[in-house]
């Protein structure tokens, strides 16, 4: 409209069939398949190294610091180029964005056989499996939108995994032996008494099972824990899962 209203002579359908050019003209072909496509190849280049120090910087700095499990450490990057090089090159096949969303679906539910998969495990799983998928698909929105996206996953697991905004609560589940404590009009002495033994600050105590023949019960405690590194155990919430 602007060059019209300067250049009256201006035709956008002459200029657009010289400005037009075929990309993939000179690109040499083998069976109808291109050899090698520069502009591709590099844009799958550049959108990887992105995808990829994305994730990085999700796992190594938020969840690497807190749980220490090298394990998942592994499993969430090779999750991370698994679905983005799956969902990429899928993409150049016309892959239809529902099939994304469905193989984003499968593997957000996966259980794995041999271990429980916590929920925050399963939350990261979930969170690096949508970004994996969405830097894939996120072929026709501008880069710097795509940055916007990425930078928001960064910013809200920063908030939530801060202990200065999020004060890190733990709990233990403790086999006591002072049964007369546990009634409700003695909380207070056995808050003080398991603060002794423990060492911990607790701040909240339940009672759960109790076995009068032993006179022992298991108890739930509560308490600010000071370190930010996340303490397996203290996940186990039932007893049949301290055995041996």
């Amino acid at each position: 409209m602007l060059l019209q209203a300067i250049f009256p002579e201006f035709d956008p359908d002459i200029a657009e069939q010289f400005v037009q050019t075929d990309l993939t003209a000179d690109v040499p072909t083998f069976m109808g398949i291109p050899i090698f496509d520069a502009l591709s190849f590099n844009l799958l280049i550049f959108r990887f190294a992105f995808n990829l120090l994305i994730t990085w910087i999700i796992i190594h700095f938020f969840y690497y610091k807190k749980s220490q499990r090298r394990d998942y450490y592994t499993t969430f990057m090779l999750f991370s180029v698994t679905i983005f090089l799956l969902i990429c090159l899928l993409d150049n096949v016309k892959m239809q964005v529902g099939f994304g969303l469905g193989l984003f679906g499968i593997f957000s539910m996966i259980r794995y056989r041999t271990e429980t998969i916590t929920i925050r495990e399963m939350t990261y799983l979930f969170m690096i499996i949508g970004l994996s998928v969405i830097n894939g698909l996120a072929m026709a929105v501008s880069h710097i939108e795509l940055l916007f996206t990425n930078m928001l996953f960064i910013i809200a697991t920063w908030v939530l995994e801060s202990n200065k905004i999020l004060k890190h609560k733990a709990t233990k589940l403790i086999l006591y032996e002072k049964i007369q404590l546990i009634v409700p009009e003695r909380e207070a002495e056995l808050i003080e008494d398991l603060k002794k033994r423990t060492g911990l600050d607790i701040i909240g105590v339940q009672v759960g099972h109790i076995d009068f023949l032993r006179d022992v019960a298991y108890v739930k405690v509560s308490y600010n824990s000071n370190k930010s590194e996340l303490n397996t155990i203290d996940q186990l919430t039932k007893a049949d899962r301290f055995a041996g």
